[in-house]
């Protein structure tokens, strides 16, 4: 498979007060097209700021990142972004949020309504197209947050725990949701989380990132087959392997905190 999406030697710096922060450190990663892949790490390795730099709405300080073999250098609709939050404009109706990019992009509305009509089936959200972001549960919010996305039909999706506010059952309904979106429609996925079960559930790969500065600590191929059992022992087998990278990581975390606050 042909790389979708490459990062190379990226690194990202923030000067805040005259205090310096490497946020990331040389990340390279070459990304295939149609492939799954997740960001793991404590809080503070790097994964949202990664994933903002390859929207576009960070760029890194130094090294270069390529969409399709096309610089980044700033968002693009090749490139569609899944918040945590929602983002929903509370004004509109589920139909008009859905197709919002669309009618910025002046398409014609009878394309828009059945572009709209088409997810809204998808999603399983036909029957409440009239209502308004009020009306919905949180995780029916955020399948209104990923059609939006998928009317642009962007061939990347970047997700940045767009489930981590949910309840364990709307996750994992979500989460079966999304894997049967990307089967169908074959999208380049980057999703970041802090949840080992979610990563190995969804993934094709993860990638671990260091306590800050972030660097790829492991880039682990998931081979368990689909859909995947977290009772398994191939699974638990894995969790386990996954949350002692993670532990590890969150241990330097601790004690750079203990440190920091040693020296204030």
């Amino acid at each position: 498979m042909s790389a979708h999406i490459v990062i190379e030697n990226v690194s990202k710096v923030f000067e805040t007060d005259g205090r310096r922060m490497v946020a990331l450190e040389n990340i390279d990663l070459q990304i295939p097209r149609g492939q799954f892949v997740c960001l793991l790490g404590p809080s503070g390795c790097g994964k949202s700021t990664l994933l903002n730099a390859v929207a576009g709405f960070a760029p890194p300080t130094r090294g270069g990142i390529t969409a399709d073999g096309a610089p980044v250098i700033g968002p693009g609709p090749e490139r569609g972004m899944v918040f945590q939050e929602y983002a929903l404009f509370p004004w509109m109706t589920v139909e008009q949020n859905v197709g919002f990019g669309l009618e910025i992009k002046g398409v014609a509305k009878a394309a828009i309504a059945a572009r709209v009509a088409e997810l809204l089936k998808l999603l399983s959200l036909e029957d409440f197209g009239k209502r308004y972001p009020k009306d919905l549960s949180g995780g029916m919010r955020q399948r209104v947050a990923i059609a939006r996305v998928l009317a642009l039909d962007s061939p990347i999706m970047l997700m940045d725990e767009p489930f981590g506010a949910l309840d364990a059952l709307t996750r994992r309904n979500l989460q079966d949701e999304l894997l049967r979106i990307w089967a169908k429609l074959k999208k380049t996925v980057i999703f970041v989380t802090h949840s080992i079960e979610e990563a190995i559930y969804l993934a094709d790969r993860i990638v671990v990132m260091t306590y800050r500065p972030g660097t790829v600590k492991r880039d682990i191929m998931v081979d368990l087959p689909r859909m995947r059992d977290p009772a398994a022992p191939e699974f638990n087998a894995l969790k386990r392997e996954l949350g002692q990278l993670v532990m590890e990581e969150q241990q330097r975390h601790h004690e750079a905190e203990m440190k920091s606050a040693a020296v204030d």
